[in-house]
């Protein structure tokens, strides 16, 4: 089971990241899967910032779930200065630019980032 890694590329990431997860948590199919997280904190911190959302994703639609949603957020009129990079535990991050943003792109986009978790031979 792969787990999404979001962060939101803003001016205001932590606001922005919150509003995502509401976003995120108001769609049935991602129910209980989602939740907001932050980094480890570092030498010296009390805590981290909660910047990150986390999506448990099995396998089929909750992919293609997560990416609708992904593009009905961020193509908002207020976000189009925004920036999604998306990641699994393991691999490269992926951007999602509200400016050039298509739900094929997104949908692509997301395969691209966390099919590599899904097949251990990648």
């Amino acid at each position: 089971m792969a787990t999404a890694f979001i962060s939101v590329l803003s001016p205001d990431p932590v606001m922005d990241a919150e509003s995502l997860t509401d976003w995120l948590r108001g769609e049935p199919a991602l129910a209980g899967k989602v939740r907001l997280t932050g980094g480890a904190p570092a030498a010296g911190q009390l805590g981290v910032p909660l910047d990150t959302v986390s999506v448990l994703l099995g396998a089929g639609g909750p992919l293609t779930v997560l990416a609708s949603c992904l593009r009905a957020w961020i193509t908002q009129p207020r976000r189009s200065d925004v920036k999604l990079s998306v990641k699994h535990e393991n691999g490269p991050a992926v951007e999602i630019d509200a400016k050039r943003v298509s739900h094929e792109d997104v949908e692509r986009l997301l395969r691209q980032a966390l099919d590599r978790q899904q097949d251990p031979q990648a």
